[in-house]
């Protein structure tokens, strides 16, 4: 990665399947297409007793070969607001969680919904739920991420 590489921090929760889904789908791309584009995922709420993937999200990411088992959730901090090309959240809630903590990170705060389509919509929390649910945030997240990364290199 070079420092010229577009950022773009996804957060959600507590950073345990929704942002670490949508880091990890960002990957294989950026990896596949060879772009230039670097991304991390973070939690604006983070359970420090629960830190590992959620095991529904882990593996479904298994199953098209994509290995999250060694990510450890971690908190959104000002360093990584302040370095951040973008800031995507799967939600309005985390999204307004970030401009009242980080007012400096408002222009470059968006829903993953509201940046990849125009269209604003929560990406519902699978935590504690049952598989369906899981595949049915993953299918949203795989529709958005590509989104999300042709609109980013496009803006950098």
């Amino acid at each position: 990665m070079t420092d010229s590489a577009v950022k773009i921090a996804f957060v959600d929760t507590g950073n345990t399947g929704r942002s670490v889904t949508a880091e990890a789908l960002a990957n294989v791309i950026i990896r596949e297409k060879g772009l230039p584009v670097a991304v991390i995922s973070r939690g604006v709420d983070m359970n420090p007793f629960f830190i590992g993937p959620e095991p529904h999200a882990a593996t479904l990411l298994m199953q098209r070969g994509i290995d999250v088992s060694g990510h450890l959730a971690a908190p959104l901090t000002a360093n990584d607001v302040r370095h951040a090309d973008l800031v995507i959240t799967l939600t309005e809630k985390h999204k307004a969680t970030i401009v009242a903590q980080f007012p400096e990170a408002t222009p470059k705060t968006f829903m993953i919904s509201e940046y990849a389509t125009g269209q604003a919509a929560d990406v519902p929390d699978a935590f504690g739920q049952e598989m369906p649910a899981y595949e049915e945030m993953v299918r949203q997240v795989s529709v958005y991420v590509p989104l999300v990364l042709e609109k980013a290199l496009k803006a950098g």
